[in-house]
């Protein structure tokens, strides 16, 4: 399968991801979506990943190249192209899709307990009833209609979201590794406020194994999105 992923910050560690593809002898494209995206990455893509990134999906005024992101990413839809979306790839997907993107209440930041919805796909069957996963992100997103919530957490009603047989959103992020989070924590250790779902550095570090588990479920993802 050749897969496409747009990655919107430098050091955002790809290895899991990388690891997966080539693991199954899948292809594997990685590309920053500010430096321009090409049709052609899209023509030839079988899924297209959309990773993470500090920015906000409506951040339109402030970054140009999101507009052609988001252009770029509704042309996936028209295509019917199998997509996963994490954090704010799930974000523009809830926008694109009908639904909107606003501040959250409250940050959830570390290493926080998701627990599924009774909705069903597929593409989730194999993951726990409940897990932990990492989470950093202040917005959140309002449900695409006709879209099926997959999973929640305590701080945030909106884990999870498919739409349709292809296209799956994930709010938390099973994908980050300890070298990205150990920069994230360094980089953007202003965000480590004291509040109820933000957890400080040290808590983190020190619940950072869960990262292997993280990437067990995340290949378990694109598994079934490949044998879909």
């Amino acid at each position: 399968m050749k897969v496409l992923a747009l990655k919107h910050f430098e050091f955002d560690d790809t290895m899991a991801l990388e690891q997966w593809t080539s693991l199954g002898a899948h292809e594997l494209l990685i590309v920053d979506p500010a430096n321009g995206l090409v049709e052609a990455w899209l023509e030839a893509a079988e899924l297209l990943v959309i990773l993470g990134g500090p920015m906000s999906a409506y951040d339109d005024e402030k970054l140009d190249w999101l507009v052609e992101e988001k252009r770029f990413i509704a042309r996936a839809i028209e295509q019917d192209k199998k997509i996963l979306g994490i954090c704010l790839g799930a974000q523009l997907l809830a926008e694109l899709l009908g639904g909107s993107v606003h501040r959250h209440e409250t940050k959830e930041i570390g290493w926080h307990r998701i627990e599924r919805t009774a909705e069903r796909h597929p593409w989730v069957d194999d993951l726990p009833e409940a897990f932990h996963s990492f989470q950093w992100h202040g917005d959140t997103y309002v449900l695409p209609k006709e879209a099926r919530r997959l999973a929640e957490s305590e701080a945030c009603g909106q884990q999870a979201f498919a739409w349709g047989d292809r296209i799956l959103a994930l709010q938390f992020h099973l994908e980050t590794t300890p070298a990205c989070i150990d920069q994230m924590l360094t980089r953007w250790a202003n965000e480590l406020v004291s509040a109820p779902y933000v957890q400080d550095a040290a808590h983190i570090r020190s619940e950072i194994g869960r990262s292997s588990e993280s990437f067990r479920m995340l290949h378990m993802i694109l598994d079934r999105i490949a044998a879909s």
